[in-house]
């Protein structure tokens, strides 16, 4: 069984059609760029709903801000991506 990571891309102009970058952690963020389909996806919503609450949804980079430590994203993403 292969573990699925998201993929992190390093500059700005690198998001494929169809992703969208994230930045995501609670001190030091780690910019990720996901499929925009995990959008529709009630664990992402919830997500979505704590970022919402705590950062609103403008980032300063161009991205989503999500408020959870990376090693709960990355679980999350994985179970998403199967």
């Amino acid at each position: 069984m292969a573990i699925h990571m998201p993929r992190i891309i390093k500059k700005s102009g690198d998001v494929p059609k169809g992703y969208l970058p994230v930045y995501v952690g609670e001190e030091q963020q780690k910019r990720f760029v996901i499929p925009v389909s995990f959008l529709s996806q009630p664990l992402f919503q919830d997500l979505l709903s704590q970022a919402e609450e705590e950062f609103g949804f403008d980032h300063p980079m161009g991205g989503l801000t999500i408020p959870c430590r990376e090693d709960i994203f990355i679980d999350l993403t994985s179970c998403l991506r199967n």
